[in-house]
């Protein structure tokens, strides 16, 4: 299953780090000149130099055996530059699945692009019946919610709440988005039988969120620098809140201008157990099709120290 257009939004450049998509929301960059975009990419290298020791601690206490998951995305048509939604999720997923590495399911509006991404786990399952995804929900009211739980529960190995969201402006005053309570995902805890996630924490606030919700994973993200937060790398964020973070959680997760094997490594040393990577993967479907995005894969999964 190959790509269908050739109107991509994606430049390809030789490394995708935020400095040649500058302004391009729809698109592939972020806000404010794609500063937390770079930021982001740039993040792990300053980790490493804030502490040089870090990955050989890592690897000398743990076997280095990589979880990668596709980062949630939707908005193929006005950022990706795809015909449709359901072509987009079917091809993306598909090589997603041949590359070996964890699905997700975005959300969005219309309600077609998170019931594409459903659609195209449920034809993956006609060939493999234990295949599942992590399905990430916006922050409409609980009520919406609530039904878009009940679609994404024959495909749903996770489910979220893409707290984050909330601060990309323009979705949130066209669809009605809310900023979340502790009380109100608490509700949703409560609704789901799979892991609930919390995607989004990069901010003070956030923290505090997940102290009262106690969720089974927490997502360090601000949605690839296309939010409106605070400034920073989600590799710092990361680095300085780990441990704090762990006390109210079963375990991290991290997404953000992860480009490399070692940025991989990084994050798993810094605390997370899954690391989610988005621009690459697309970049790669839209640039070769699934052996690309299999290329890819393997070089993230494969470290040499």
């Amino acid at each position: 299953m190959e790509t269908q257009t050739n109107s991509f939004k994606c430049h390809f450049c030789p490394l995708c780090d935020g400095t040649g998509c500058i302004g391009e929301m729809p698109g592939m960059g972020g806000v404010r000149r794609n500063e937390n975009f770079r930021l982001n990419c740039d993040g792990w290298e300053v980790c490493r130099k804030a502490d040089f020791t870090l990955i050989e601690r890592f690897l000398n206490d743990t076997p280095f055996e990589p979880k990668i998951r596709l980062a949630p995305v939707t908005g193929a048509v006005e950022n990706v530059g795809f015909e449709d939604e359901q072509s987009f999720y079917y091809s993306l997923l598909f090589s997603a699945y041949k590359a070996g590495i964890g699905l997700s399911v975005g959300d969005g509006t219309p309600d077609i692009k998170l019931q594409s991404g459903i659609g195209a786990v449920k034809w993956l399952q006609k060939q493999e019946e234990n295949i599942q995804a992590a399905v990430f929900i916006k922050p409409y009211n609980n009520d919406r919610i609530f039904e878009r739980i009940e679609w994404a529960k024959p495909v749903a190995e996770f489910i979220g709440v893409d707290i984050d969201s909330y601060n990309i402006v323009t979705m949130r005053n066209l669809v009605s988005l809310e900023k979340k309570t502790a009380t109100q995902l608490k509700e949703i805890k409560k609704r789901i039988a799979v892991p609930f996630v919390i995607k989004g924490v990069f901010t003070d606030e956030d923290i505090n969120l997940i102290k009262e919700v106690h969720p089974d994973i927490v997502y360090v993200s601000n949605h690839g620098g296309r939010v409106e937060t605070r400034t920073g790398s989600t590799a710092e964020f990361l680095m300085q809140h780990t441990h704090e973070l762990q006390n109210h959680c079963g375990q991290i997760w991290v997404d953000g201008g992860i480009r490399t094997a070692e940025d991989v490594l990084t994050a798993m040393a810094l605390g997370a157990k899954e690391v989610l990577v988005g621009r690459p993967i697309i970049s790669a479907l839209c640039k070769g099709g699934t052996e690309e995005v299999c290329s890819v894969a393997e070089e993230l999964r494969h470290f040499s120290h």
